[in-house]
């Protein structure tokens, strides 16, 4: 492909001017020397020197460094960089240094940004595939079992189909989480905002985790009494699966006779911040920033048998998002944690 040439003259141009004023120098000394006393000799020559220098120097060189800079230019292309397609071939060696200058800080951080998702990707393929295999393999072990003649005993049989049941919940489950968080990163799922009353609605979740937090003897509660309705405006559905996941983890992080709080208070004029706090057994500093990851767990062992998707903060926080809001977690280990997100509040 046949390229623009961009010339620089600055090379040719003082290298002839100081070729010419040497020469020059030279000849009016000799001129001198010889008794020779005509000034337009030495500025005739200076002219004349001063063009032929120039126009030598300009086309010698210019051949020179343009076949070596259209050669640095080609191996570039070779590795489709667009930034310098956009651009005529230079002989200035300034301009073609900051160029490759630029060219390779861009390169060297797009290779660092693509080791870190190689690796994302490497650790999320590997989680994926553990989190299916586990329920896929106990279903296949009960079903192969009664296969092998299990099956004509009614009471094994029963007990191995609600196992082999209980392992295809857990892969729809995994799944149902899995398509959901891909339509929020695509931005697929719309939001049917409304007014509602937040304090209305925690207090629903509650009501469905009451028996979930008594086996634990961990209580559900507000922080105060609040007498009067806070409306806030955003999906409904969505911000309740929010608070069902945030309480559902603080229960099964919990501590037996502990507690989880949820507060509402005034952010700023037309906000609300709603917290979620717990007395459980904490996160770790180095765990807070991979919170929200897919599938990143606290404690791989011990939240596997919890069961859940290890979807459910990644969800909590692509939701709060697409509201165009703000969620935040504080955690001291072996205190407590407490999570909190922002909505739009309704006056």
């Amino acid at each position: 492909m046949t390229r623009k040439l961009k010339k620089s003259y600055r090379f040719a141009l003082r290298s002839s001017l100081y070729i010419t004023l040497f020469a020059t120098t030279i000849l009016t000394a000799l001129l001198y020397f010889f008794g020779i006393k005509n000034v337009l000799v030495p500025i005739l020559f200076f002219a004349l020197c001063f063009t032929f220098c120039f126009f030598i120097l300009q086309f010698r060189v210019e051949r020179f460094i343009y076949r070596r800079v259209k050669k640095i230019y080609d191996d570039v292309t070779l590795l489709d960089v667009s930034d310098f397609h956009n651009y005529p071939i230079t002989t200035d060696m300034a301009t073609l240094t900051k160029e490759i200058e630029k060219f390779a800080t861009n390169k060297k951080l797009e290779i660092e940004t693509l080791k870190i998702r190689e690796n994302y990707r490497k650790e999320f393929i590997g989680n994926v595939s553990h989190e299916l295999k586990t329920p896929l393999f106990t279903v296949q072990g009960y079903i192969l079992t009664l296969l092998d003649g299990a099956m004509d005993d009614k009471a094994i049989r029963k007990k191995y189909l609600n196992r082999a049941g209980k392992g295809v919940e857990r892969l729809i489950y995994i799944v149902k989480d899995l398509d959901m968080i891909t339509k929020l990163e695509a931005g697929d799922l719309n939001l049917d905002t409304e007014e509602f009353d937040i304090i209305e609605l925690v207090q629903s979740v509650f009501d469905l985790l009451e028996m979930k937090a008594a086996k634990k003897r961990i209580s559900l509660a507000f922080d105060m009494n609040y007498s009067k309705p806070i409306i806030v405006k955003a999906d409904k559905e969505r911000i309740q699966q929010v608070l069902t996941n945030l309480i559902v983890n603080s229960i099964k992080y919990g501590r037996e006779n502990g507690t989880t709080e949820i507060s509402v208070e005034n952010l700023i004029r037309n906000k609300v911040i709603v917290r979620v706090t717990d007395n459980g057994e904490g996160i770790e500093a180095e765990d807070i920033p991979r919170l929200f990851e897919r599938f990143y767990r606290v404690d791989k062992s011990r939240a596997r048998k919890e069961g859940g998707s290890g979807l459910g903060l990644s969800i909590v926080k692509h939701i709060i998002e697409a509201h165009n809001e703000r969620i935040y977690v504080e955690s001291e280990y072996d205190v407590g944690s407490e999570f909190s997100f922002t909505l739009e509040k309704v006056e």
